[in-house]
């Protein structure tokens, strides 16, 4: 907090006191209590000027003075774009010695926002300008601006250096106030080096000069011997030197030296072990540093406040000098957009309208065909099933029929065998019925193939299933047990079919259980009728 209240010290001392800088005058001490009436005034001298006179260095002055009070603000930004337009009025003669002083005015401002390298550029400027025109005192300043720069960066040897060409070139000049704020910042680059005896030295020179002046100085100079004081652990110098910065800080009311004088005079009494005597001071440092933070902020607001009022009635003038051109501008334009919106909203409509239609108009199509794609699948579903139920029908005939033609042959067997044992029966006609029964059935014998197929296109895999499954090769005659099997056939029905004696299908059926992995338990119908 020191090191910025002696770098404030340091920009007021050279540019905010009531003085002749180089030829011209700037302003002094703005009074805090009243920013926005500060602030009209140089607005005013600034308006003045550009008004009436014809000296542009006039004009670069009162842009100046604005900067200046930005600066002492703290509104940064603002104060750059006001020296920047001061230096656009000396862009003729950048020698001019008001130059010297708004290179440093913004060199400091970079300084205060830690922007080294730029302000270091101005800083370096300006002194190439002031050897040019042999200017003293502004190198003296330039060179003392440089090494507060360089210390900043805790580039001490540097600082050392271009503090003591300053001082040099103020003792030359037999300037009073600027020997006292050199010798104040080489003690201060000493402090930082740890080497107190001969920062004493040079803060005690800098008091030499300042002593009784009641100046910001002179109490900033006090607070820093008070630091060496403690640093060297005298306490009772220490506590003697703060309370005679805080009784000037009090005349002046000024909150920086005020809240410096309490925090050292907190850190003294804490080292001496009167900690209630420390938190005292350090309360009262820390409402020092809240007051001055609002009045800070309350002080930019109201200036922010009243350059947003000025500002905007100088556009209002200006506005109302175009309204007419404007307003009937806006009133076309307006037109044409509500136009131009009219008809994208009714493009857009129909467009959507159209979309939504064709949108509807597939779905439903899509609807049809797919209600026509069932439509079919249920037809071709329903046919295959009814073409399914007349191949069963016509397999059960065939069965059926297979059956009954046995039967008929063992009639014929039957007849035979009376015939043979009655001696005095006429048997050529009952032998020729018998050969046209026999010849009839003959030709029937094509049913079993026919049989076979049905059977097939019906059970498609049942053969291969059963033939897999098999441990051995099953023989033709097994794979049509099976198949009669597979139709649920009784013993009998198949023994009638097969021709066999149902004796004979018991022990069919026994082996080709024996050929098959099925489980004891299982019956042979149900097994082949699950393959």
């Amino acid at each position: 907090m020191k090191k910025v209240i002696r770098f404030t010290v340091l920009i007021f001392s050279f540019f905010l006191f009531t003085k002749e800088a180089h030829g011209q005058q700037t302003i002094g001490f703005l009074d805090s209590r009243k920013p926005q009436k500060e602030y009209q005034t140089l607005k005013s001298q600034l308006e003045a000027a550009k008004k009436h006179s014809i000296n542009p260095k006039q004009i670069a002055l009162a842009y100046l003075q604005i900067g200046e009070y930005y600066h002492v603000l703290g509104l940064y930004t603002e104060a750059i774009s006001q020296y920047n337009f001061a230096l656009d009025h000396l862009s003729f003669d950048l020698q001019d010695p008001l130059f010297i002083n708004l290179n440093n005015n913004i060199g400091n401002v970079y300084l205060s926002l830690n922007n080294f390298a730029l302000a270091e550029k101005y800083f370096e400027e300006t002194k190439q300008v002031s050897i040019k025109l042999k200017d003293n005192e502004g190198l003296a300043r330039s060179l003392s601006l440089l090494g507060h720069s360089h210390e900043k960066q805790g580039e001490y040897e540097e600082a050392l250096q271009d503090q003591t060409n300053s001082l040099e070139l103020f003792q030359n000049l037999r300037d009073d106030h600027g020997i006292a704020l050199t010798n104040e910042n080489i003690g201060s680059i000493y402090e930082d080096l740890g080497r107190f005896e001969l920062a004493f030295k040079y803060f005690d020179k800098a008091y030499e000069y300042l002593q009784g002046s009641g100046s910001l100085l002179e109490i900033n100079v006090l607070n820093n011997l008070g630091d060496i004081y403690r640093k060297t652990g005298d306490y009772e110098s220490a506590l003697e030197r703060t309370y005679m910065a805080l009784e000037l800080a009090s005349d002046l009311n000024d909150g920086h030296q005020l809240e410096s004088a309490y925090t050292d005079l907190s850190k003294t009494y804490a080292l001496m072990g009167n900690f209630k005597k420390a938190h005292e001071h350090l309360l009262k440092a820390e409402q020092y540093s809240s007051d001055m933070l609002k009045a800070q902020n309350y002080d930019q607001l109201n200036v922010l406040q009243t350059i947003y009022e000025t500002n905007k009635k100088e556009a209002e003038i200006q506005l109302l000098k175009e309204q007419n051109k404007v307003i009937a501008a806006n009133q076309n334009l307006m037109w044409v957009a509500l136009f131009a919106i009219g008809v994208i909203f009714t493009i857009l409509y129909y467009y959507m309208g159209r979309k939504r239609k064709a949108k509807l108009k597939l779905q439903e199509y899509k609807q049809r065909m797919l209600k026509a794609e069932l439509d079919k699948k249920a037809i071709e579903e329903k046919n295959l099933q009814h073409e399914v139920q007349l191949k069963a029908a016509s397999l059960s005939r065939y069965s059926l029929h297979l059956s009954q033609k046995n039967k008929i042959l063992l009639d014929m067997s039957n007849t035979l065998r009376n015939m043979v044992s009655r001696k005095h029966m006429n048997t050529s006609e009952k032998i020729k019925e018998l050969v046209k029964e026999i010849d009839f059935n003959l030709k029937q014998e094509q049913e079993w193939e026919e049989f076979m197929t049905f059977f097939k296109e019906i059970h498609p895999e049942f053969i291969k299933k059963l033939s897999a499954l098999s441990k051995n090769n099953l023989s033709p005659a097994e794979l049509r047990l099976g198949m009669l099997l597979r139709l649920n056939l009784s013993s009998k029905e198949i023994a009638s079919i097969l021709r066999v004696t149902p004796d004979s299908v018991r022990v069919a059926r026994y082996r080709l259980r024996k050929k098959l992995p099925i489980n004891q338990n299982e019956e042979l119908v149900n097994y082949m009728i699950d393959l």
